[in-house]
């Protein structure tokens, strides 16, 4: 496989449409995985949200990956979070999982821009001219 098919999904560019519909649509797909987590009786209320902001982070870059997180936190308050399908009350531990997820959450994008860049960067091949004029010096 070559360079140029890489990682044909990092062609999203960070602030386009198709970035925040993407990031949507992983949010969607978490939510449903969160579901069936439920369901099997987890009660972890961010656990398939942080992956799906990773994923974001990476392909469609750091915006997007922000309004994922900005869809997710009232997703879970008011889906996964008793009563269930309705706005309440915060109690202290769900404010805190809400805070942890956030803070994560920024850390995960801070890492996705950095493996964004890397992969840019050794995609174009930068790191392979940069090492050729060193050695020729």
């Amino acid at each position: 496989m070559g360079r140029a098919g890489f990682f044909p999904l990092l062609r999203l560019q960070p602030w386009s449409w198709r970035a925040f519909a993407f990031a949507a649509l992983v949010v969607a797909m978490s939510a449903i995985v969160q579901g069936v987590c439920v369901l099997l009786g987890a009660d972890l209320h961010f656990a398939a949200f942080l992956p799906g902001v990773f994923i974001v982070g990476i392909l469609a870059g750091a915006p997007a990956a922000v309004f994922a997180i900005l869809l997710s936190i009232p997703l879970v308050w008011w889906a996964f979070m008793p009563p269930f399908f309705e706005f309440s009350r915060l109690t202290i531990a769900y404010a805190h999982d809400i805070n942890l997820f956030f803070l994560f959450s920024v850390l995960l994008i801070g890492l996705a821009d950095l493996c964004r860049l890397t992969v840019t960067i050794t995609g174009r091949g930068d790191l392979n001219r940069a090492n050729e004029t060193t050695v020729r010096r």
